[in-house]
């Protein structure tokens, strides 16, 4: 589902309006975040670089296996208050890349504002299919749900995650032990991915676009922040408002929070920080 905005919006025009005119490079620049982002590679070794530290400094409760997969593992920085919420984080890399400890430095903002964090690893494409992906999601809430105040993490979940990892949150967010999400920089309608080169390695069906694209699903009740850089690519800005104005005609609750200056990866850098925007957004989601 696409909805198109009023024509004097300041978002710049979002090229899949005339999606069927581009030629398929036109169509892969859409979702190429890597590519539209000048330093992007600079940000991400200083990301890695900043994570693993993170996780040398942190390492009581790290590689929680929830499943039976290699990747189904948790990394957990439990708050000393058990009872503290719980911002369970899933990465991105459009579900095939990516890994859950090259985000650990994200938990340092909402640690040091007294939160827990959970770090999720999942199976990436082509081993899983998008749908064994999100069922994997699941499990490894089930398991925080049951197994979370044995590590220190009785508090509520907010479910959170960066692009390909904001899909899941949102496909996510219906799930029992949730109580709110955060959104971040996601792509919430995969019939556009489907043909693009990022479909070589997920190999999208037509169940899997109906039923896991948050635009073209029923919008869940509990409270959801929506949050994007506003120097994202076009698809991406119009994607997050497309799903917050669907959830704001159903009466859903939560924010639609443009992040000033950011783009796709320098957007994360408000979770480092206890003040940041992306962490007074999570706690203003319980409190709200």
């Amino acid at each position: 589902m696409v909805l198109d905005f009023r024509l004097d919006d300041p978002t710049p025009a979002d090229p899949r309006r005339h999606w069927t005119a581009l030629d398929p490079e036109a169509r892969d620049a859409c979702y190429d975040n890597t590519r539209a982002v000048a330093d992007s590679a600079r940000q991400i070794a200083a990301r890695d670089a900043a994570s693993a530290a993170y996780r040398a400094a942190h390492p009581g409760h790290l590689d929680r296996p929830y499943g039976p997969g290699a990747r189904n593992a948790l990394d957990l920085y439990p708050a000393r208050d058990g009872t503290a919420p719980c911002l369970v984080f899933l990465h991105g890399g459009y579900w095939q890349r990516g890994a859950r400890e090259l985000f650990a430095c994200f938990a340092e903002g909402p640690n040091a504002a007294g939160w827990s964090v959970a770090m999720v690893g999942y199976t990436l494409a082509p081993e899983a299919r998008l749908t064994q992906i999100a069922a994997e999601i699941g499990t490894a809430l089930d398991w925080l749900a049951a197994q979370g105040p044995a590590h220190g993490i009785r508090g509520p979940l907010v479910l959170s995650g960066w692009s390909a990892g904001a899909l899941l949150t949102a496909v996510q967010l219906g799930h029992p032990a949730v109580a709110a999400g955060l959104a971040i920089s996601g792509v919430y309608d995969l019939a556009p991915i489907r043909q693009t080169g990022l479909d070589a390695k997920l190999g999208l069906s037509d169940a899997e676009v109906e039923t896991l694209s948050p635009l073209r699903l029923p919008a869940v009740g509990k409270p959801l922040c929506i949050a994007y850089g506003t120097g994202e690519l076009p698809a991406l800005i119009h994607d997050a408002r497309n799903l917050h104005a669907l959830r704001a005609a159903a009466h859903a609750p939560g924010p639609l929070l443009p992040v000033p200056g950011a783009e796709h990866f320098s957007v994360l850098d408000a979770l480092r920080r206890p003040d940041g925007i992306l962490v007074r957004a999570a706690h203003a989601l319980l409190v709200g």
